[in-house]
């Protein structure tokens, strides 16, 4: 079964020499050559504002600069994310963009009374997180609050699931297991998920 698969890196760096540029790459192609159709979004490559108020969360226009990477999110039904850790959650540079293309109507629906509507529910995610320090630690003694709170106040309110994790301590990190992390992306993005 071919998937639209929207691929969203965001390291902070855009220099092409992290790990995480080239595991999304392995993704992107082996996603590819499976047959499935893959957009891919360079949130360091974008320019937008940082929201300041609720309003101008709810009310607001998305920036232009954002919009094809909004209709490429509503195109997926799959979404890749891949970032780096960074004070054991997400770089703010995935949080501002995130606020921006979750506004009202593309997420979630806001009612007066009740809960929420979930605008997202059918489409699955997974997020992959690199780290300067070894995951089990991150995992055990933080909890992976970080990553948890993404998954479930952003992507899970939202209807997205099943929302799978991998990560990836950068810290003891040789050659041939770099080598064999690139290949588990292979093995993600042939399979879509």
């Amino acid at each position: 079964m071919t998937r639209h698969i929207a691929i969203v890196q965001v390291h902070p760096n855009p220099a092409r020499h992290h790990l995480l540029h080239a595991m999304a790459d392995a993704y992107a192609e082996a996603a590819t050559a499976a047959g499935h159709e893959v957009r891919r979004i360079e949130v360091t490559k974008l320019e937008f504002p940082l929201l300041r108020t609720q309003e101008d969360f709810e009310t607001g226009t998305l920036p232009t600069s954002l919009e094809q990477s909004r209709e490429d999110m509503r195109w997926a039904e799959h979404w890749v994310f891949l970032f780096p850790l960074w004070h054991t959650t997400m770089p703010a540079l995935l949080k501002g963009f995130l606020e921006h293309i979750f506004r009202p109507g593309f997420a979630m629906e806001y009612k007066k009374r009740g809960f929420l509507k979930r605008l997202l529910a059918g489409r699955s995610a997974r997020i992959i997180v690199t780290m300067g320090m070894p995951v089990l630690p991150y995992r055990w003694y933080f909890g992976a609050y970080g990553v948890r709170g993404f998954e479930r106040s952003m992507l899970g309110l939202a209807g997205i699931k099943p929302i799978r994790e991998s990560f990836y301590g950068l810290s003891f990190a040789d050659e041939k297991k770099r080598a064999r992390w690139l290949d588990e992306m292979h093995d993600y993005g042939t399979r879509g998920g």
